[in-house]
C-alpha cells in the first residue's frame, strides 16, 4: 500500500515561514549570522550563504506534496546540522553579558537559552512533514 503525502498543516506552514524569512535573512544581511558559524569552521560568510539557500529550498520542498517527504527529511537535517551555531551564539552571548553586566545583554543571552529547545519542536514538524512520526 503506498504511503501518502502528509497533508501541508499549520505547522508546517509555519516551519516553511520561518525558513523562508531566515533564509532571506541570511543571503541579504549575512553578518547577522557570521558570528553564530562555530570558530572552528573556515568560511563563515560562505556557509552563511549556504545555509539560507538550504532553508529557502527545504521550505519550498515542503510547500509542494511531491517533494515533502524529502523536503521534511532534509528541514530535519538542516535543523540538526545548525544547532550547534545556536549552541555558539548562546556561548558568545553568555560572554558578552558577562563582560557588559547590563540588564539589555543578560535578556538577550537568556533568550538565546530560551531559543534552543525550540530546535526540538521544529525537528519535530519537520519529521511529521516527512510522515516519519
Amino acid at each position: 500500500m503506498p504511503q501518502t503525502t502528509p497533508p501541508l498543516d499549520k505547522a508546517t506552514l509555519g516551519l516553511v515561514t520561518l525558513f523562508l524569512t531566515s533564509g532571506a535573512t541570511h543571503l541579504l544581511r549575512p553578518q547577522v549570522f557570521e558570528g553564530m558559524v562555530p570558530h572552528v569552521l573556515p568560511r563563515r560568510r560562505e556557509l552563511v550563504h549556504v545555509s539560507g539557500v538550504a532553508e529557502i529550498v527545504c521550505a519550498l520542498g515542503l510547500l509542494h506534496p511531491s517533494t515533502r517527504k524529502v523536503a521534511g527529511l532534509a528541514s530535519a537535517a538542516l535543523l540538526v546540522a545548525v544547532f550547534p551555531a545556536n549552541v555558539q551564539m548562546s556561548a558568545s552571548h553568555a560572554k558578552r553579558a558577562r563582560r557588559r553586566h547590563d540588564t539589555g545583554s543578560k535578556a538577550f543571552f537568556a533568550g538565546t537559552l530560551a531559543r534552543l529547545p525550540l530546535q526540538w519542536p521544529l525537528i519535530r514538524t519537520a519529521l511529521r512533514a516527512a510522515g516519519r512520526i
